[in-house]
C-alpha cells in the first residue's frame, strides 16, 4: 500500500480519490474550498451534466484538442463505466435530448454527495481549507506543503487542479504554476466554451432571449469558420447557449482583433421560396395591419421590435403595401440574421480553459509524468478540451481513473 497525495476536491481530484482508496491505497485529498466540488456544484445550470451517452466514435469527435491522447483513457474508463459508477453508489440517472446524461434529481449536489459519500466510505482522508501552497519532489516521493505552513508526505501525487475557468470556485491557475516548477510545459491558455460578445446595442433589447432549432454559422470575411444548428442565448453583452459555447471552441486562436460575423437562419427548416410563401400567408391573414403588428406567428414577442427595425420596411407600413422585393428583403434577413462578434468573455464565464499541461509529456496510458516519477495529471489541467454536453467531465472521469490506476 503506498501513500497518495491528491491536489484538487473537483471532479477529477474526487474520482481519483474513489479509485485509488478503492485499490487499497492511502489516500490524502487536498481542496483549499470549505467543501469539495465547488465547480461541480454549478455545471449544467446546477444540474451536471455529468457525461454523455453517444457511442465511442462521437466520443472522441467531440473532443476538440489532443483527442488521439484520449484513445486509452476512453476505452478503459468508457461513458458507460462512468454511468454505472453512478448508478453503484447510488446516483440515479437520466438520458436527455443529445444523449445528455444528468442526475434523476436534476441536482449537481447529489453527484458531489456520492462521491463525498464513496470518498468517505472507502476512508480516503479529505483535508478542507487546505489550500496547497507548492508540490514538490522529497527523495522518490512528494511533498504536499499548505499555506498554514502543514507538510504532508506521499509516495505520488496527482495534480487536479483544474483551470483558470470559473475562478471563484477556486481554479486560479496552481497547478500549472507546479507544474512548471517540477519541468513540465503548459501550452497557451485561454477561456474555453465561453460566451461573445457583439457590437450591435440591439442585442441588449434581446437579452434572455432564448433561440431553439436555430442553424447558426460564424463567418471571417467571405470564410466560414463554424457552423452547427441548436440553441443559443443572447445577452446584455451578446450571444451565448450552446450553439455559441462551441463555436467559441472552435474558433481556436481568435481574440477579438479582427471582428466576425455570426449569421443565425432562423427558420432553417424552410427554404426561402417555402418561407417567403409562409410569410405571404401570414400577411394575407393581417393585410389590414400594420408591419409591426403582422409578425406574431413568425417570431417571439422579444424579437418582433428588432426584425422590424433591421428589415427597413416602415413599421406603420400597411401589410398590403408591402411590396415583392420589401418582403423577399425580410425573408433574407431571417435566413441571415447577422451580428458582429467582437470578442470572448473572460475566464468568470468561461466552462473550461482551452490548453494546459502539454500531453507529450504524460503517458497517455496511465496519466504519469514522462519527466517526473510517480507524478500523476489528470482533468481540466492538461491540454484537452471538448465541446458541450457531458464531454469535457467524461474526460476528468477518464484521466482520473487512469491515473488512480496507476499510481504505485
Amino acid at each position: 500500500m503506498s501513500r497518495v497525495l491528491i491536489v484538487g476536491g473537483g471532479a477529477a481530484g474526487m474520482f481519483a480519490a474513489v479509485h485509488a482508496a478503492r485499490r487499497g491505497h492511502e489516500v490524502r485529498l487536498f481542496e483549499k474550498n470549505d467543501r469539495l466540488g465547488r465547480k461541480l456544484f454549478i455545471t449544467g445550470k446546477g444540474r451536471c451534466n455529468l457525461t454523455n451517452a453517444c457511442g465511442q466514435e462521437e466520443l472522441f469527435e467531440a473532443v476538440l484538442r489532443n483527442s488521439k491522447f484520449l484513445y486509452s483513457s476512453f476505452y478503459v474508463c468508457t461513458n458507460q463505466a462512468v454511468m454505472d459508477f453512478f448508478e453503484e453508489v447510488g446516483l440515479k440517472l437520466k438520458v436527455e435530448r443529445g444523449n445528455r446524461v444528468f442526475p434523476a434529481s436534476d441536482h449537481s449536489s447529489d453527484v458531489i454527495r456520492v462521491l463525498a459519500e464513496e470518498i468517505k466510505r472507502q476512508g480516503a482522508a479529505v483535508h478542507l481549507h487546505a489550500a496547497v501552497r507548492e508540490v514538490a519532489q522529497k527523495g522518490e516521493g512528494f511533498v504536499v506543503r499548505t499555506a498554514e505552513g502543514t507538510e504532508f508526505y506521499g509516495d505520488s501525487c496527482i495534480i487536479a487542479t483544474g483551470g483558470l475557468s470559473y475562478p471563484a470556485t477556486g481554479s486560479t491557475g496552481d497547478g500549472y504554476r507546479w507544474a512548471k516548477m517540477l519541468g513540465h510545459q503548459v501550452t497557451p491558455l485561454s477561456p474555453g466554451l465561453v460566451p461573445m460578445e457583439a457590437k450591435e446595442s440591439w442585442a441588449l433589447e434581446l437579452q434572455g432571449l432564448s433561440l431553439k432549432n436555430v442553424a447558426a454559422s460564424v463567418w471571417n470575411g467571405g470564410k466560414k469558420l463554424y457552423e452547427a444548428f441548436g440553441e443559443m442565448l443572447f445577452t446584455h453583452y451578446g450571444v451565448s447557449g450552446p450553439l455559441i459555447l462551441t463555436a467559441s471552441s472552435r474558433l481556436g486562436a481568435w481574440k477579438g482583433e479582427e471582428e466576425l460575423t455570426l449569421s443565425i437562419d432562423l427558420k432553417p427548416a424552410l427554404s426561402e421560396k417555402q418561407l417567403d410563401q409562409r410569410i405571404l400567408r401570414d400577411f394575407e391573414e393581417n393585410k389590414n395591419r400594420l408591419f409591426k403588428n403582422a409578425l406574431g406567428k413568425l417570431f417571439p414577442a422579444k424579437l418582433i421590435p428588432v426584425m422590424v427595425n433591421v428589415s427597413g420596411i416602415a413599421p406603420e407600413k400597411q401589410v398590403n403595401m408591402i411590396s415583392k422585393e420589401e418582403r423577399r428583403q425580410l425573408v433574407r434577413l431571417i435566413k441571415d440574421f447577422r451580428l458582429t462578434l467582437t470578442g470572448f468573455r473572460d475566464y468568470n464565464e468561461a466552462i473550461i480553459t482551452r490548453g494546459g499541461i502539454s500531453v507529450k509529456e504524460i503517458d497517455p496510458g496511465t496519466m504519469e509524468s514522462k519527466k517526473v516519477k510517480n507524478l500523476y495529471f489528470a482533468g481540466e489541467i492538461l491540454d484537452l478540451d471538448a465541446v458541450t454536453g457531458g464531454f469535457n467531465l467524461q474526460i476528468a472521469w477518464s484521466t482520473a481513473y487512469m491515473a488512480a490506476r496507476a499510481v504505485r
